[in-house]
């Protein structure tokens, strides 16, 4: 579809009718069998001003013929998909265009009503489909600690099977459920991530999310903070200091700063502070407070964290000598003090 077939779609309803050329466009998209990025990117300019003045059926209408296409533009579908679950529900259902990492922070931020419409797609990954039993019923589900689970056994169950097996153990607080689902969660989220390399590395600052990432799952401080240090250009013991934190807002303002988007944030941080993430509401609490914190603001800190530093570097390299921090600014201040020295 060219540039001309658009200005066409929008002759005939130039009438205002934001509603015709919204539909009209994207039913012109579907019918296209490979769209080119070209096309893609031609459909997003076009609907995405329009999207707050169109109808909900409108949407709803939209939501559904994307969900059937292949080639659906992402930036669409996202915005689709935060829309309340009557809206985005064939989205979460059936869209390729929605990745695992999507769907992860869909869940995040809309909670039970996404997740449960997320929980009917087909070939959903088994460890998202446990994420979303651990928050829809979590006092009725049980995981056994990684460290001493067998290979073979199941993630997890619910109650009533548990009970038959092993009553006299009983269940695990709902907490550690979260938090057993959560870890398998993020080992998902790195593979699945490796999946996707090649669209990564088209971004600029891959290199430095995957470093980061890789370093955060390592579960070494050192060398996550090591890897900050070289992101921010700032040196090893502030980096160290922005996570000694007992809370993620020094962190949070550094992965702002280098403009990384809100789920790529979010998987570094939560591999830094898994304990504080017990419910959505705290995934979701995050993610808005990233979303808020404007990138300047971020880069002003991360210029007040190196300002900190050279200020530091400056008094010890400053002498010890009172004399000397006392002298003159006058041309003979550096007399004074040598006559003052000799007289002594």
């Amino acid at each position: 579809m060219s540039s001309s077939d658009f200005r066409q779609i929008a002759i005939r309803t130039e009438s205002g009718k934001a509603e015709r050329l919204f539909r009209a466009a994207v039913s012109a998209f579907c019918s296209l069998t490979r769209p080119s990025r070209r096309e893609i990117g031609q459909l997003e300019d076009l609907t995405l001003p329009l999207f707050d003045d169109v109808s909900v059926e409108s949407r709803r209408y939209v939501a559904a013929a994307l969900s059937e296409c292949e080639h659906a533009p992402a930036a669409l579908v996202r915005r689709l998909c935060e829309e309340p679950v009557d809206i985005a529900a064939p989205l979460l259902i059936r869209s390729r265009a929605v990745s695992d990492i999507d769907l992860i922070a869909l869940i995040g931020r809309h909670g039970l009503p996404h997740a449960r419409a997320i929980a009917r797609r087909k070939d959903l990954n088994p460890t998202i489909a446990d994420l979303i039993r651990v928050l829809e019923r979590p006092t009725l589900v049980r995981v056994r600690d990684p460290e001493v689970q067998a290979p073979a056994a199941p993630t997890v169950a619910v109650a009533e099977v548990e009970a038959a097996k092993d009553s006299a153990t009983g269940q695990q607080s709902a907490g550690i459920a979260a938090e057993n689902a959560r870890r398998r969660l993020r080992s998902m989220m790195r593979t699945g991530d490796e999946a996707s390399a090649a669209k990564v590395d088209a971004f600029p600052g891959a290199d430095t999310y995957v470093k980061l990432r890789e370093t955060a799952l390592t579960g070494n401080a050192a060398f996550f903070q090591t890897a900050l240090a070289d992101a921010l250009d700032i040196d090893f013991s502030t980096a160290r200091s922005l996570i000694a934190n007992q809370n993620y807002a020094s962190l949070l303002a550094a992965l702002r700063s280098l403009d990384f988007s809100e789920d790529r944030a979010f998987l570094i941080t939560v591999a830094i502070y898994p304990g504080l993430f017990p419910h959505p509401q705290a995934i979701r609490t995050y993610l808005d407070r990233y979303r808020l914190l404007h990138r300047d603001v971020a880069l002003d800190r991360v210029r007040s964290w190196k300002a900190e530093t050279l200020s530091w570097m400056v008094r010890d390299a400053s002498p010890a000598n009172g004399d000397s921090r006392k002298a003159s600014n006058s041309d003979e201040a550096t007399a004074s003090g040598l006559r003052a020295s000799s007289r002594k």
